[in-house]
This record gives C-alpha cells, sequence and structure tokens, in this order.
C-alpha cells in the first residue's frame, strides 16, 4: 500500500488541476427555459417558491406529489373511494398539460370536498373550460416585452413582467359566479386571477405562472404579487404538484426522493462527489491486489443485442448531444405519423394539426404544443436536457391519451 501512495497522489492532483481548468474554460450559458422545475436554479425554475412555501405554511404539512392526482389522492382517501383524507390546497405551477382526464375528475374531487386548487399555467386542460365555463384569450405584445400584473383587493404596487411576447387572460366567464382578483395589461386591463366556487371549494387560476420563478422573485418587488397572489390560499396543508412525474403506482414513501440530483447540478459538489467515487474505487482496486489472489473471470456468453444499446446509450450519455436525441426523436415521431396516419409531415402548420387531430381522434388543443414545440426545436441549433425532457413528455401525452 505504501508503494501506491505516490500514484494515489498523481491521480489526485491531475483530478484537481483537471476540474480546475474545466472550471476556467467553461462558458458559462443563460438556460431561459421555462421548465417551472422546482429543483432547478436556472432562471425559469422554481426552486426559490419551492423552499419558501414550506416556511409560508410553516404550522402545516408539506408535501410534493410526483405522481398523476389521480393516482395520489385516491391513495389519501378512505378506502380509495368517497371521503377524502386528504385536504388542503393543491398547487400548480406550470406543465398542467400534462393533466389526464381522471386526474381532473379526482381534483374537481378534492374540490368540492372542501379544499383548495390553485393553478397557474398559461393555458389549462380543455375539461377544466368545459365544467367551469371559461374561456382564455392569447394578446400578442406588439410593443415591447412588457406586461403589467396588478392585484385587485390588495395595497400592492402595479408590477411588469418582461421578456412576455404577449398575455394570456380569461374572457366569456360568468361574471356573477366567478371574482375576478387580479389583471394583466399590456394596452388595456383584462383579469388574468379568478377565483371559481366549487361545490364547498374553491379553484384559483392564473395566467402568468411566469411571476413564480426564480428571475421574478429576485426581481425588484416583484416577490410582493407572488405573496398577495399566495394570500388567498387558506391556512392549511400544501400538496406541491411536481415537475418531475413518476408514471408507476402511487408508493407511500414517494416524497422522500433523494437530493443527489441537485448536488450533481452544482459545479463544486459534482467535482467533490466524483473525486470521492475515484479515490475509493482506487483505495479498493489496491487493497484487494494486496490481500486477495487473483480469481480467473469466465466471461459468459453475451447477448450483443443488448450490448450494442448500451454501448450507444453511453455514447449519447457521454457526449450529451441532446440536439443529435432530439433530431433523432423527431424523425421517429413523424415517421410513425406518416405510416399510421398517411399524411405529409413536410409543412408543420394549423391546417396539419387539425388535420391530425382528426385522424388521431384528439383535440386540437392536445395536439398544437407538441406540433408546436416541434417547429420550434427545429429551429434551435443548440438545445438542452431540459428541452429532450420536455419533447418527451409531449410525445408520451399524445399516445396516452
Amino acid at each position: 500500500m505504501k508503494k501506491a501512495l505516490p500514484i494515489l497522489l498523481i491521480i489526485a492532483v491531475l483530478v484537481i488541476i483537471g476540474a480546475v481548468v474545466l472550471s476556467v474554460n467553461r462558458v458559462k450559458t443563460v438556460d431561459w427555459e421555462e421548465s417551472f422545475n422546482e429543483k432547478s436554479n436556472k432562471p425559469y425554475g422554481t426552486s426559490i417558491l419551492y423552499k419558501e412555501l414550506p416556511k409560508l405554511f410553516k404550522n402545516h404539512k408539506f408535501r410534493t406529489v410526483y405522481h398523476q392526482p389521480y393516482s395520489y389522492l385516491r391513495a389519501n382517501s378512505k378506502d380509495s373511494y368517497g371521503e377524502f383524507i386528504a385536504e388542503g390546497n393543491y398547487l400548480i405551477i406550470g406543465n398542467s398539460n400534462y393533466l389526464e382526464d381522471n386526474s381532473i375528475d379526482e381534483l374537481l374531487n378534492f374540490v368540492s370536498s372542501g379544499n383548495t386548487l390553485f393553478i397557474s399555467d398559461y393555458v389549462f386542460p380543455q375539461k377544466f373550460h368545459d365544467t367551469l365555463g371559461f374561456d382564455v384569450e392569447y394578446l400578442k405584445n406588439e410593443k415591447d416585452s412588457i406586461t403589467y400584473q396588478s392585484l385587485e383587493y390588495f395595497d400592492i404596487d402595479t408590477i411588469k413582467t418582461d421578456k412576455d411576447a404577449g398575455e394570456n387572460y380569461f374572457s366569456n366567464f360568468n361574471k356573477w359566479d366567478f371574482t375576478v382578483l387580479g389583471y394583466s395589461k399590456i394596452d388595456e386591463k383584462h383579469p388574468n386571477f379568478i377565483k371559481v366556487p366549487f361545490g364547498d371549494g374553491q379553484i384559483f387560476l392564473h395566467t402568468e405562472p411566469k411571476v413564480f420563478t426564480n428571475y421574478n422573485l429576485l426581481k425588484e418587488n416583484r416577490f410582493q404579487y407572488v405573496e398577495g397572489l399566495l394570500s388567498y390560499l387558506p391556512d392549511n396543508d400544501v400538496f406541491f404538484d411536481s415537475f418531475t412525474k413518476i408514471q408507476t403506482p402511487y408508493r407511500t414513501d414517494v416524497e422522500k426522493e433523494s437530493n443527489l440530483k441537485w448536488f450533481l447540478e452544482q459545479q463544486s459538489f459534482r467535482w467533490a462527489w466524483y473525486t470521492l467515487l475515484i479515490f475509493g474505487l482506487l483505495f479498493m482496486v489496491f487493497n484487494a491486489k494486496r490481500r486477495q489472489r487473483v480469481i480467473k473471470i469466465i466471461t459468459p456468453l453475451q447477448n450483443t443485442s443488448i450490448s450494442f444499446v448500451k454501448t450507444v446509450s453511453n455514447l449519447y450519455f457521454e457526449t450529451k448531444d441532446h440536439k443529435n436525441l432530439i433530431d433523432k426523436k423527431i424523425t421517429y415521431f413523424l415517421e410513425k405519423i406518416r405510416t399510421d396516419f398517411h399524411l405529409n409531415t413536410s409543412v408543420l402548420d394549423d391546417d396539419f394539426i387539425e388535420k391530425l387531430a382528426s385522424k388521431a381522434g384528439k383535440k386540437t388543443d392536445d395536439v398544437k404544443p407538441l406540433i408546436h414545440y416541434i417547429s420550434w426545436l427545429k429551429t434551435q441549433n443548440e438545445l438542452s436536457e431540459a428541452q429532450l425532457i420536455k419533447l418527451n413528455r409531449l410525445v408520451e401525452a399524445f399516445y396516452s391519451k
């Protein structure tokens, strides 16, 4: 072991030098993808909100939901049906398009039992529109990228949100039953925050989820606007809908998710972790060599098909060529569309969306986000892992409905 010590020291020095060189030469780019991921420290992640919510509701339980609401809420009800045991506020910030009809029904049952649902998103699943009776319209920002946000019954200064291509607002709703609590404004005010009574509970709908992101919470006094929005929630337990979804039956320990992923996203922690693994591996190798005789390894017959798939997968994983993977996934998806529905996929316009929705037996609003996102991805030169995950989620949603 003494002979191996100099080798270990040399390897350690090389690892440290390599880490420093990579850190210096690394060009940091800002990822403005709107993921609304509660574990993300990027501008449009929601890690700050996620960390502060337990403090705002410090006298109550804070739970993170990684499953479809249908699975989670039914697992928290009496005998999986009937009177609910789960009580409190259910929060969804962005990405509400993943909700399936049975999950929406379960959320409405949850509200009807005297609970609260809060959703902030640009658009909402069609079942909410049909059940509650409202429409959402979009107004393009022709002048600049600034939109103004205000609350009706709070003495809070109007805030502005930048990087807005336009505003989404509520239209054609029942003004007698719905209560308008806030407005957005480009040229004139439009309602963008409403309260909807449903059964014994209430639903809050908001159309500017970007105000909950890290960028806006740290910008000027915009956090006061978010405090005003959340102040409408009853003082009760909180169920936070996670960006990460587990497509398996609900387990009671699902909320105990490891935070190792977050550490690996931080460069310093990542290098410390890799250095620890390297030294641990070297220690085991040299220690085993000193104490144990060599055992002949008999290599079993291998399935070359599986090895090939693993090799290709490792290649993409090591190179992190997300754009290549996204291009291949788009190519495969469009080829399947051509094969299954006999559609020409050379032009992905509104006419194509309507034809695809008709042949697939889906609503146009369910197909439009996927096709528009594919069109946008084709124009980008550099793509991230988050964009690959989002594309995969939209494609899976297309085939699951």
